[in-house]
């Protein structure tokens, strides 16, 4: 997680430094969600994300110093540098990618997990969306579809509380997403999302009713980003006592003062996080662009 935030804190850097193409959006607050989640899972296991996917791409082991490079689009980057910040993809450790149209990897979680049923490998897709993608077709599609077939899917909305600018409460009518799972006949658990531990137990239980053909589960972890929906965006729509109450339930925090009554030297535990990201970033800067040919490679007519 301190990894993470020190990613994130960095790619704002760049941003702000005008070396980042295109825009940004941070995941700063919703760490345990990801580091939870696809700490549950094991080789051979996919994971699909949004555009607010530099963590959960990074909780899947993909290496901080080529999705550095991608973000500035640099020949080394995870996807040449072709990519960038909103399509973090490394299939090597299992992350199929970041979608930047709101919902459209759902309905993509159903073909992975299908393969695996296919297949019989008794792997699991992870499958991680806004609270905003839960008012969209595919949502609806994807979740009707994933129960009717007892698929090994596991869809975790990170539910921040706001669909880009707009507060939940203004475009969806019940307080519960994870209560569509009924709908749909669909295990189901609303959780801390700012409690690793919460998240991770939620996971792997979802993970082994999907590999024992159990069919797929709607996790609703509820988490806030710290930061606006995107680099351009203050986020002063939000009321300055939810941020403060928010900021207070900081997940970072809340675990390191549980492993600090463990013994764990936390502060070494930040100071080595924090290296291995200044270290990463060093390299990614220091690598070339991609030549002006290499646009013409990956294209299919």
């Amino acid at each position: 997680m301190w990894e993470i935030r020190a990613f994130e804190e960095a790619t704002q850097r760049l941003f702000t430094s005008g070396l980042v193409r295109g825009s940004t959006h941070l995941c700063q607050g919703q760490e345990a969600v990801v580091v939870g989640a696809c700490g549950a899972l094991r080789d051979g296991d996919s994971m699909l994300c949004t555009y607010r996917g530099h963590g959960a791409v990074l909780a899947m082991g993909a290496p901080a110093d080529r999705a550095f490079a991608e973000i500035i689009g640099k020949a080394g980057g995870l996807c040449g540098g072709k990519g960038g910040s909103m399509h973090l993809t490394d299939a090597s450790v299992g992350a199929l990618g970041s979608f930047a149209i709101v919902g459209a990897h759902l309905p993509i979680a159903l073909g992975t997990a299908f393969a695996s049923t296919y297949l019989e490998d008794g792997a699991v897709t992870l499958c991680f969306f806004g609270d905003g993608a839960a008012n969209i077709g595919a949502f609806h599609e994807a979740l009707n579809m994933a129960s009717i077939w007892k698929l090994p899917v596991i869809f975790v909305c990170e539910n921040n509380l706001y669909g880009e600018y707009t507060a939940k409460h203004l475009t969806t009518p019940i307080d519960r997403i994870a209560d569509r799972a009924d709908a749909y006949s669909m295990a189901k658990h609303c959780i801390d999302g700012n409690d690793i531990a919460v998240v991770h137990g939620a996971v792997a239980a979802a993970a082994e009713r999907g590999r024992a053909g159990q069919g797929p589960t709607l996790v609703e972890a509820l988490t806030y980003r710290h930061k606006g929906h995107s680099r351009t965006d203050p986020g002063k729509y939000r009321p300055k006592e939810e941020v403060e109450l928010w900021l207070g339930r900081d997940p970072i925090p809340r675990l390191a003062e549980q492993l600090r009554a463990r013994g764990v030297d936390v502060d070494a535990v930040e100071a080595e996080a924090r290296a291995a990201i200044a270290e990463a970033l060093e390299r990614a800067t220091s690598w070339d662009d991609p030549p002006h040919d290499a646009m013409f490679e990956d294209v299919m007519a």
